[in-house]
């Protein structure tokens, strides 16, 4: 590996593990797609404690999984097509040559660069199975929900059970966000194939990408101005 191989994967590490960091901070102090959907999940339970049917909070969750479980399922899959392209190597070598720009490739740095994608696609399944577990253990949690008539369930143990239900669902989010996020960062790998520059402008533009998208875009603007309430950050959630 040259130096400047050596410098993009560094930076691809510190950009990529730097944004999480980032973003779970900021999302302390300021709004967000994750913080804000943490507010509607437990409004979403205080509701669900009030139903004496849960079949539709438990639809919810279903459908959730199902999402999960078609991106676990696809990271499975692009791992069996990355394992065979390291035994059809000399082959992927001659289409990349024929590229614009593309540097000269060894047969070593190819295998590099694919078995980078391979981790970032086994970390990214560990996340996605990860989320699965946590959103089949939310949906117990609601099967053994106090019952709207439950006299020996007071209005704070409610509460209390409603925000660690909803916790729980946000941290099935987080895992199901981090399992994205490395199919993103996947796809600025790709351009190291072509040119390590283009391996850094690709990952810093993800980057961008990704917090434009959480927490400047209409989709925040118009979840936030569902209901006032959220508006005004509360530190119980």
């Amino acid at each position: 590996m040259t130096w400047l191989d050596i410098a993009s994967v560094t930076g691809f590490f510190i950009t990529w593990g730097g944004y999480t960091i980032f973003a779970r901070k900021k999302a302390k102090v300021s709004w967000c797609l994750a913080s804000s959907m943490q507010w509607y999940r437990v409004e979403w339970m205080l509701r669900m404690l009030d139903r004496d049917m849960r079949m539709p909070d438990a639809a919810i969750i279903g459908n959730l999984e199902r999402v999960i479980g078609f991106f676990a399922s696809t990271s499975i899959l692009i791992l069996a097509g990355l394992v065979t392209a390291l035994s059809a190597n000399q082959a992927a070598i001659k289409v990349l040559s024929t590229l614009p720009f593309a540097e000269e490739t060894t047969v070593q740095q190819f295998e590099l660069k694919i078995l980078l994608l391979i981790l970032i696609f086994i970390f990214a399944f560990f996340n996605f199975t990860w989320s699965l577990r946590q959103y089949s253990f939310a949906n117990v949690l609601i099967g053994a929900a106090p019952l709207p008539e439950a006299e020996d369930t007071s209005d704070r143990e409610r509460r209390r059970f409603a925000i660690s239900t909803a916790k729980v669902i946000d941290q099935a989010g987080h895992s199901y966000n981090y399992g994205l996020r490395s199919y993103y960062f996947a796809m600025s790998v790709m351009g190291w194939f072509v040119h390590p520059l283009l391996f850094v402008a690709g990952y810093l533009v993800v980057a961008l990408v990704l917090f434009l998208r959480e927490f400047r875009s209409r989709t925040l603007r118009a979840i936030l101005a569902a209901e006032g309430k959220v508006l005004e950050r509360t530190s119980e959630i």
